[in-house]
């Protein structure tokens, strides 16, 4: 008997062992059929989020074009470069404040704009790169800018403990009413920008506006919250920007 029953037992668990192999193959099946709906589903989702942005984008640029009224080409924007979006903030903030003294950290469509939407001012444009900033120059010559102080300041080791702009480059600079910041390069080091906060801080003025682009990025982000700590007078808001901008303002 007892030899009975284990050999009923043995097929039992046999069976058993048979059903969880085959519904193991079946789960397997079916979520190689469920991937490609999934994956078609997440690539279309991404294209009407990319034609949407495309889209804010061209209003964006519309206007800033309009706006600026140039006379002269101008380069791409977006990818490495500043976005219309925020190139239009940087237009609105530099009309509407009049700014003596601007501090454009990375040189560009940026310097263009700032330069030439506060004719007034003058627009310090720091730049790692001689090469860019070589075409920042061209760039402004072209569009009879003058108001523009273009320096190359070479990254160098930071007491932060990133590299940061060679800090002999902007030690004669106080007085800032609006400072951008979109320098250095920030994709591969999440700090390369917070050095700005300690040297830059102590260079601005009572009314002075703060604009960080890529706000989007966590160290972009964390440094802006840095920024509000340092400038209790100051209010940070977060624009839902192509890279995200943060602008901090004045109370």
């Amino acid at each position: 008997m007892s030899v009975y029953l284990t050999l009923i037992s043995s097929l039992i668990l046999i069976g058993v062992l048979y059903q969880i192999r085959l519904l193991r193959r079946m789960n397997g099946s079916l979520i190689k059929l469920a991937s490609p709906e999934r994956d078609i589903r997440r690539i279309a989702k991404a294209e009407r989020d990319a034609s949407r942005e495309n889209y804010r984008q061209s209003e964006y640029y519309a206007q800033l074009i309009k706006l600026l009224d140039l006379k002269a080409p101008i380069p791409a924007t977006r990818s490495w470069a500043a976005s219309p979006d925020v190139l239009l903030t940087l237009l609105e903030l530099a009309k509407s404040s009049k700014p003596a003294r601007i501090l454009d950290l990375g040189s560009g469509m940026s310097t263009l704009v700032l330069a030439h939407s506060a004719p007034q001012s003058t627009v310090i444009s720091i730049d790692n790169s001689a090469e860019y900033a070589g075409k920042t120059s061209k760039l402004l010559t072209s569009h009879g800018i003058t108001n523009v102080d273009i320096r190359i300041a070479p990254l160098r080791p930071h007491s932060s403990g990133v590299d940061w702009y060679d800090l002999s480059k902007l030690g004669d600079i106080s007085s800032i009413d609006l400072l951008f910041v979109d320098g250095p390069p920030g994709s591969k080091n999440p700090k390369a920008r917070h050095p700005a906060i300690a040297e830059c801080v102590t260079k601005l003025s009572p009314r002075a506006i703060v604009v960080i682009d890529d706000a989007g990025r966590d160290g972009e982000k964390d440094m802006a919250h840095e920024f509000a700590k340092a400038l209790p007078n100051h209010t940070l808001e977060f624009l839902s920007h192509e890279k995200g901008t943060a602008v901090l303002l004045p109370k």
